[in-house]
């Protein structure tokens, strides 16, 4: 029986179990040939590396044919992901402090990765520490994706660690400063639908500042459906939502990243039409990830009539006047994707808007060439320090050790 403080792995019916077992039984194996042949070919016609194309055809099938019950069925829950990640890790640098006395990491590692859990509020939602809270400095508060219906894995973890937590390793020597990830484990879709996901990230923030951590020490953000809830609490900062807790900051964040946000339900965009037969998401992908979200909601249906972006803000008329302010909010921003994306050009878009209204917001924007969705996620996956990895450990050191 899953904890109190977290999303229970869901009980399929009979013909959901069904459907799943044909998915992964006979639709799963052409799909995949196709999706592997399809990537492969268009990397090879436009020059680009193989890396990470093979995982990004098996998590399109995933993605595209799968429900979010089935998903959830298939990939284990959040917190039993952290926990097994946590203990696999913490036992293999335990293991190379003898082994490897040359290994500087292995001590810290050994020492600061416990199983730590904080439930919030609802009962339901949590957040889960990677790192020692009690002995950081700098707080990163994460946000992970999977388009709210997937929960996070090995690569949020591994990413979290590699970019935040080890980062002080870099440091010049006699620096005391600690890092410690608050990593939120939220409810997904369907049981959670919006604005669900924000009522909970706002009750983990304002968690955060109760607990003593200064706005000036934090920094906010995450990757694709996680990016979108990294804009969302922006917004929320600007804009309080009715159903969200209220926050006040006595001084503006330290840094928020959005790494391949999504921040528009509109696919009728150049960059799908170009990159959808490569990436990992599509139009039929996302548009059916919106109903779950959406679909029904009340709120979301006032929020477009009102003409609020909470939800998805490139979509408003003028996001400029939405996000002004925001250098109030958050002193800088990083925002990345990948040239072989679907959102990149609602990337585009959100990183014209952070500029055009807040000049005095320390703006760093990257599209990289042969990246598609969520390259530091992939890196993560593969337990390596890849490009998109070092990318986002520069700026982190770059908020807070310039």
């Amino acid at each position: 029986m899953a904890p109190a403080y977290s999303t229970p792995k869901p009980r399929l019916s009979l013909t959901e179990k069904l459907g799943l077992y044909f998915k992964l039984l006979f639709l799963a194996p052409p799909t995949l040939a196709f999706n592997l042949i399809r990537c492969f070919s268009i990397a090879t016609v436009r020059g680009i590396s193989y890396q990470h194309y093979a995982r990004v055809a098996s998590i399109k099938f995933l993605l595209r044919y799968l429900t979010p019950y089935q998903l959830q069925t298939v990939v284990p829950p959040t917190v039993a992901a952290y926990k097994g990640w946590i203990r696999r890790r913490q036992a293999q640098a335990t293991q190379r402090v003898t082994a490897d006395p040359s290994d500087k990491t292995a001590p810290f590692l050994a020492d600061r990765l416990k199983v730590d859990i904080e439930p919030l509020s609802d009962g339901i939602s949590s957040i889960l520490w990677i790192g020692d809270r009690a002995k950081a400095t700098k707080c990163v508060y994460f946000f992970h994706g999977g388009g709210y219906a997937v929960p996070a894995g090995l690569g949020h973890f591994e990413w979290c660690m590699r970019a935040y937590l080890l980062a002080t390793s870099e440091l010049p020597a006699g620096s005391t400063d600690e890092v410690a990830v608050a990593f939120l484990q939220y409810t997904l879709v369907p049981d959670g639908r919006y604005p669900t996901q924000l009522k909970q990230a706002a009750d983990g923030l304002a968690h955060l500042l109760a607990s003593g951590i200064q706005p000036e020490n934090l920094v906010l953000g995450g990757d694709s459906a996680g990016a979108n809830l990294t804009a969302q609490v922006l917004s929320h900062l600007l804009h309080p939502h009715p159903e969200a807790r209220p926050l006040k900051l006595e001084a503006p964040l330290a840094g928020a990243f959005l790494v391949s946000p999504w921040v528009s339900a509109n696919t009728d965009t150049p960059s799908y039409d170009r990159n959808q037969g490569i990436d990992m998401l599509g139009k039929t992908t996302m548009r059916n990830i919106m109903k779950y979200i959406v679909d029904g909601r009340e709120s979301y249906t006032a929020e477009l009539k009102e003409k609020k972006g909470w939800c998805m803000p490139m979509d408003l008329d003028d996001p400029v006047e939405w996000y002004k302010g925001l250098e109030n909010v958050v002193n800088k921003v990083y925002v990345t994707a990948g040239e072989e994306e679907v959102f990149l050009d609602q990337s585009v878009k959100f990183a014209q808007v952070v500029r055009d209204g807040n000049p005095k917001v320390d703006l760093r924007f990257e599209v990289t060439k042969g990246e598609a969705h969520d390259w530091l996620l992939m890196d993560g996956d593969k337990q390596m320090d890849g490009d998109a990895t070092k990318r986002m450990r520069g700026w982190f050191k770059s908020v807070f050790w310039a």
